[in-house]
């Protein structure tokens, strides 16, 4: 079997978790109903307060690309829920739009926190990738510096969601109802990208 081509999207270097920024973004969004509307408001008025028109274009498709993967009541959370929810959403967001973060969160992050071994570590990351970059030509083709970057930014966005302290363990979360609930039944598979229990993931209805 030949390698993917294309298969893994690395636009997420665009920029870390961008919290708030994300969530203006959404409070345009509910306004308008509209992303290409959105995202025309966000760069004319240049609500993100880039530097350049060039910056500015990459991180609000990137960010408007991320959120169009959450459902209205994910939303909701994000733009009224507290910090860390807003942080738990954004990371969903992130998970499914980025196959290689959703990937990396289900098979060595939660796989390592079921395992008890709780530090995540550059190697974790080197390995994913190289077992990753065997079957994708896109990847294998990644220079080293944009692969330390990927790298660099993934970690950052894992500090920034609180699923990593500043010893690079993973931390244990608790995911609120509300979370839960917006997320709903027929996508609760998608709770594995967190650092969470079997008995809790069967208990939010998920058998994963």
């Amino acid at each position: 079997m030949g390698k993917n081509i294309a298969k893994y999207n690395m636009s997420f270097t665009a920029g870390s978790l961008l919290q708030q920024e994300s969530i203006r973004i959404a409070e345009l969004y509910l306004e308008t109903d509209n992303w290409k509307k959105t995202q025309k408001q966000v760069i004319e008025n240049n609500i993100l307060q880039s530097r350049t028109v060039a910056t500015l274009k990459r991180v609000c498709a990137e960010l408007c690309s991320r959120l169009q993967y959450l459902n209205i009541d994910e939303l909701q959370i994000l733009i009224k829920g507290n910090s860390q929810e807003q942080a738990y959403i954004l990371w969903l967001a992130i998970c499914r739009k980025h196959k290689f973060i959703y990937e990396f969160a289900v098979e060595v992050l939660r796989e390592k926190f079921l395992a008890l071994q709780y530090n995540l570590t550059h190697s974790d990351f080197d390995t994913f990738f190289n077992a990753k970059a065997a079957w994708s030509e896109e990847l294998d083709n990644i220079t080293d510096s944009t692969r330390e970057k990927v790298r660099q930014v993934l970690f950052r966005i894992l500090h920034q969601v609180g699923l990593l302290n500043t010893n690079n363990m993973i931390n244990p979360i608790a995911l609120s109802s509300r979370v839960v609930d917006a997320v709903g039944n027929e996508f609760l598979e998608d709770l594995t990208v967190f650092p969470v229990s079997q008995k809790d993931l069967k208990q939010m209805g998920c058998n994963k």
